[in-house]
């Protein structure tokens, strides 16, 4: 087994449990002791950074825990999740985090870097929750290169639930998340830096519908496994489709497909 890259602590208070709660639209109702629902570790385990430590984007410079490739853009590509026991709010927790994968490749579009990290979430002696990140480096966009043509979304949902993002709700998100990266709240650095065309929805918050979804369709989640395919903008509706086979996704406007995942 790889070594530790990094060990947080965190007292998993229910205050800000509650907060996500209302955040999503539903009401504050998490206490201490409580179960906390599937995901809603992505609201703890925060690395804050002295602003001097920041790259341009608002995130921490690599170097740290994520290898320096010379890649300016991060990108979070989805992940997979085991879940072995509900973390519980208020309970003290820690957070292993190991290195699964870091390489540099050539893709279609560039040079790319891929990153894997495995989080292992402990309170106690209890492993409650294994967690594969992954993400994505890149170059900065061509101003003429054409922009990539996203996945269209399956039709086939037997549960659709439409969902609205605005400024406000991506700001509560990323204050939630402790996620400083600017395509979420700064329009300018969105569309000029990175090519955006508006400010991005969170990958996780989408994944956070999806899961939500997936857990009540269920009655209880084992495993869940994702991956972004396009962006969505904070001015364009989004569905969230369940099918009984376990599949689940988020179509856009146009129905493309965002994000594609698998539950259990």
């Amino acid at each position: 087994m790889s070594d530790v890259l990094q060990e947080i602590h965190d007292v998993m208070d229910p205050a800000r449990a509650r907060a996500l709660q209302v955040t999503l639209g539903g009401e504050a109702t998490i206490g201490a002791g409580e179960a906390l629902p599937p995901f809603y570790h992505q609201i703890y385990f925060w690395t804050p950074q002295h602003p001097q430590d920041l790259g341009r984007d608002g995130h921490p410079k690599v170097g740290g825990v994520i290898p320096d490739m010379g890649l300016p853009r991060r990108m979070w590509a989805g992940g997979r999740m085991e879940f072995h026991t509900p973390l519980r709010a208020g309970k003290p927790a820690k957070r292993l985090t190991y290195m699964e994968k870091s390489e540099r490749k050539e893709g279609r579009t560039g040079v790319l870097g891929f990153v894997t990290l495995r989080h292992e979430i402990w309170q106690g002696e209890t492993l409650c929750l294994t967690d594969w990140q992954d993400l994505v480096y890149r170059e900065d966009p061509s101003p003429d290169a054409p922009k990539p043509t996203p996945p269209k979304a399956a039709t086939d949902e037997v549960v659709c639930e439409t969902k609205t993002f605005n400024s406000t709700l991506l700001f509560r998100y990323s204050a939630l998340t402790f996620n400083g990266h600017r395509i979420h709240y700064d329009v300018d650095y969105a569309k000029e830096i990175e090519g955006y065309a508006g400010l991005v929805v969170h990958g996780p918050l989408l994944a956070q519908h999806m899961i939500s979804l997936a857990d009540r369709e269920l009655g209880g989640l084992k495993r869940f496994a994702f991956r972004a395919t396009a962006p969505l903008m904070h001015f364009e509706k989004a569905e969230v489709c369940w099918h009984p086979e376990g599949r689940v996704w988020v179509r856009g406007p146009d129905g493309r497909q965002c994000l594609t995942a698998t539950a259990e």
